[in-house]
């Protein structure tokens, strides 16, 4: 898995890129939330639930299923999180399927249970580039942290800063043709 550090890199290229007025502040930081939520699963490993179970680590809380159910109750809370009920729905479902989908680009681990309920399959995509961050903070604190940090700012935040940088310069470039042609309109 990525570490918890690198999962909020996808909701903070959007939500930066798109703004404040279609990501408020309080959904932004329900994104960043939502990005690490499905790692919470490593406590059933303490727990004596079995990393390959479905509801071990990389099962069902890195699943569609589970990004759409956390979509739901961010727009049943739209109103607290200053957005529309679709905004709120769009931005933390891809905020949490977002975790699942960087982790199937890591080399090691089970993969990933994406299409929990319907299948337990396992998934990476073929191409797996970051360098999976061990579960124990002590060897994490060590040199192999350093090298999966290194392999996260290449694989995870050096893409996220690019897309959110091109999302915000297209949105600009966006606004800049629709503020012309409202002056067009109002000359003639």
């Amino acid at each position: 898995m990525p570490t918890i550090l690198s999962h909020p890199a996808v909701p903070l290229a959007i939500g930066l890129a798109l703004g404040s007025r279609i990501i408020p502040g309080r959904l932004l930081a329900a994104g960043v939330v939502a990005s690490i939520l499905p790692d919470f699963d490593v406590i059933g490993l303490r727990l004596g639930i079995p990393y390959a179970n479905e509801l071990g680590h990389r099962g069902a809380s890195h699943s569609l299923a589970f990004a759409i159910v956390l979509g739901l109750l961010a727009a049943a809370f739209a109103s607290r999180l200053r957005a529309s009920r679709l905004a709120a729905f769009l931005f933390i479902a891809v905020c949490t399927v977002s975790h699942g989908l960087l982790d199937m680009f890591t080399t090691g681990g089970l993969g990933v249970a994406l299409a929990w309920p319907v299948s337990d399959a396992r998934l990476f995509f073929p191409v797996r580039v970051i360098r999976v961050s061990p579960l124990s903070l002590k060897t994490f604190l060590g040199a192999r942290g350093v090298v999966v940090m290194l392999s996260e700012l290449l694989w995870i935040w050096l893409p996220a800063a690019l897309a959110g940088l091109a999302l915000y310069v297209a949105r600009g470039k966006q606004g800049k043709q629709g503020k012309q042609g409202k002056k067009g309109k109002a000359r003639a």
